[in-house]
């Protein structure tokens, strides 16, 4: 008799778990996804405008990319050693600019140019630290970042080459990237 619950347990069971793998192996769908995309957090109407769209391209980064005639890095070209790659194109990378990405992706990387044979950090930056920058003061850093945000509104390049010290920042859904510039170096008159 005792037998009888064991067996009345054990078959439906059993059938439950066969009928599932049958499901699992001959559909495409995915249930482990399906669950963790309805369990995301969803934007609300006031979350619009908080978050800035990662492939949205400002116009003055337009104009600026226009102004030196640079075309995107190509697929083929993704993550490509910086030092092999042509003059006048840009892509995306974090501190290391070892390489470039076509894409920025979701990583709030900085755009990267690369004209007249240097290597550009491109970015938006307050305008104290601009002025920095621009007066040659020595010791300082520029807090930078991919996309316009509050007191950090103005449009800058710099060239990799001047920037001793580059580290990645976490900042809300993004990254900050904190420039150390020792001493710009004195051009050939």
């Amino acid at each position: 008799m005792k037998r009888w619950y064991l067996y009345l347990l054990t078959v439906p069971l059993g059938l439950v778990i066969l009928a599932y793998l049958i499901v699992r192996w001959n559909s495409p769908i995915y249930f482990a996804d399906i669950w963790s995309r309805d369990n995301q957090a969803k934007n609300t109407q006031s979350d619009v405008g908080k978050m800035p769209d990662v492939n949205a391209v400002p116009k003055d980064v337009l104009k600026l990319r226009q102004a030196h005639q640079l075309r995107p890095l190509t697929e083929r070209e993704d993550g490509t050693k910086i030092q092999d790659l042509p003059n006048g194109i840009y892509g995306f990378s974090m501190c290391s600019v070892v390489s470039l990405s076509a894409k920025r992706g979701n990583t709030f990387s900085l755009e990267i140019q690369k004209h007249d044979g240097i290597v550009y950090y491109v970015g938006y930056a307050s305008d104290e630290d601009i002025e920095k920058y621009l007066t040659r003061q020595k010791n300082f850093h520029i807090l930078t970042s991919p996309h316009s945000r509050e007191r950090a509104s103005s449009l800058f390049e710099i060239p990799v080459e001047f920037v001793s010290k580059c580290e990645e920042r976490p900042f809300k859904d993004g990254y900050l990237f904190d420039l150390f510039v020792t001493a710009i170096p004195e051009l050939p008159t």
